[in-house]
């Protein structure tokens, strides 16, 4: 499962449970009620107490997964849990205060929750100085406590939702690079087959005009729009061909980016520079289908793409079970064109327990 989860839920994860530490520090209460009990206080008040604290914990881990999913103040759960941290008071307890502002901190202003920071310090303190006389360090403990609970919620709520909006954020420009792709393929397209088949039209138009009374004018008409046709046909492909042939640096950099968003750590050595124009597209299409291969058939954590004199070798781990022929619109696709163009090309796992695709072309 863990392995299966994106970057972005693991990250959740970390934010999530570094963020419940805030709640186990109010546990030290647990050990409180020990030495209270051991003092003479009575084991009814310290059980009490105890099951107190464990509902205040359980119930102040809720409102930070709520501010997570941005959904609406927990307004129930929060009063629980401070009438629990109010009546914990009476042992006196300072370890409950500080998480129960944590858990508040996201659902109200700054300026509230200062006061509310205070205001919780002071009576506190002066509670406890009342029973059991002035400490200054519990003053200092008290302060040091909520400052670092309080601030640490709304870091790590920062935090998440830079980590959010940076998510999005991969996801938008990869979604606009391919709308983008489209729009210029279609722009193209529309461009070169528009006067095209407006001249089509026109031409078969005057074909039928005279057809009736020069058949060998509408003959000769009809024999240009064949040749027009042809043409056209050609600059299609022409153009296909072009868009096709798709950089191998970009590509490189791109399949990088989408492994590594993947938590597959990518690391690549590549000499493209010498390379001949067919060359570095023909690479390019093997990197690109390989980078897909390692994404739906493997759980891979590592890859690695290595391009020398010609020769592209793409390894990666996380093979599971043995592995089936290759599709014909995949690398047995391309293991053609490869062939066709005078080079090769091979894949298949070796021994070491990894998945090694090689193509070589000519340099």
């Amino acid at each position: 499962m863990i392995r299966k989860a994106s970057k972005l839920d693991k990250v959740r994860w970390m934010i999530v449970y570094s963020t419940d530490l805030i709640v186990v520090l109010s546990a030290v209460g647990y050990y409180d009620l020990y030495i209270r009990l051991e003092a003479g206080l009575p084991w009814p008040f310290a059980a009490a107490g105890a099951v107190l604290l464990l509902v205040g914990q359980v119930l102040m881990t809720r409102p930070f997964r709520v501010a997570m999913r941005e959904g609406p103040r927990p307004t129930g759960v929060l009063v629980a849990s401070g009438v629990i941290a109010l009546l914990l008071t009476v042992f006196p307890m300072l370890w409950v205060y500080p998480p129960w502002l944590a858990a508040l901190a996201p659902f109200v202003r700054r300026r509230t929750l200062v006061a509310l920071s205070v205001a919780s310090i002071a009576v506190v303190t002066l509670y406890i100085a009342l029973v059991q006389g002035l400490a200054v360090q519990v003053l200092m403990v008290q302060s040091l406590l909520t400052v670092v609970s309080v601030v640490g919620v709304l870091a790590n709520l920062w935090l998440w939702r830079a980590a959010k909006a940076a998510h999005e954020g991969q996801d938008a420009l990869a979604r606009l690079a391919v709308s983008e792709e489209r729009l210029r393929f279609a722009r193209d397209l529309n461009d070169l087959l528009g006067q095209s088949l407006t001249d089509v039209a026109a031409r078969t138009a005057k074909a039928q005009e005279v057809l009736g009374a020069d058949r060998e004018a509408a003959a000769a008409e009809m024999f240009e729009v064949r040749d027009l046709a042809r043409t056209s046909l050609r600059e299609v492909r022409a153009t296909v061909q072009n868009y096709r042939a798709i950089d191998l640096d970009e590509v490189l950099a791109s399949v990088r980016a989408v492994l590594e968003a993947a938590d597959v750590r990518c690391e690549v050595r590549a000499e493209t520079g010498p390379l001949l124009p067919e060359a570095r597209t023909l690479l390019a299409t093997v990197v690109r289908e390989g980078a897909t291969n390692v994404l739906k058939h493997s759980k891979a954590e590592r890859c690695t793409i290595s391009i020398e004199n010609g020769v592209l070798e793409m390894s990666n781990d996380g093979v599971r079970g043995p592995v089936g022929e290759h599709a014909a619109n995949g690398l047995a696709g391309l293991t053609q064109r490869l062939h066709a163009a005078g080079g090769t090309l091979e894949a298949g796992p070796v021994p070491e327990g990894r998945y090694v695709l090689r193509a070589a072309v000519p340099a």
